[in-house]
């Protein structure tokens, strides 16, 4: 299990969440539980969303061990990410995917601060006082 959290946090650090932003990277688990806290996930579906992320922090892992250069890199992130957020949507009901992608686009409106570090989603952190 140490591992697999290893693994995951390398990955997500890959992908963006960790270093330059600021922020320690997001385990799988992590990134699941803040959906199960804005979307009121059933653990059923936090448990296959966990696995999803799991899924995407080693597939970034490897690209990254891969290609070092990012720039590269971006085209399959852009991919594997997409792939994510289209499994995560299945496992959710017709109003949590509309939420879902209500959080995903106010993500990409706002940049990385809207929404978590990368990993496919996430939820808006609270406004800052």
């Amino acid at each position: 299990m140490g591992c697999i959290v290893l693994g995951a946090a390398s990955a997500s650090f890959a992908q963006g969440g960790g270093g330059g932003g600021g922020r320690p990277p997001m385990a799988p688990a992590d990134q699941a539980a803040r959906l199960k806290t804005s979307l009121a996930l059933t653990d059923d579906q936090t448990t296959k969303i966990t696995a999803i992320y799991a899924a995407q922090a080693t597939r970034t892992d490897s690209l990254a061990k891969a290609t070092p250069d990012r720039q590269a890199q971006r085209p399959t992130r852009t991919i594997i990410t997409a792939e994510t957020n289209a499994k995560i949507k299945a496992v959710l009901t017709p109003d949590q995917a509309a939420a879902y992608q209500k959080q995903m686009d106010a993500r990409m409106q706002g940049g990385r601060g809207a929404g978590g570090g990368g990993g496919g989603g996430g939820t808006p952190p609270p406004p800052q006082r």
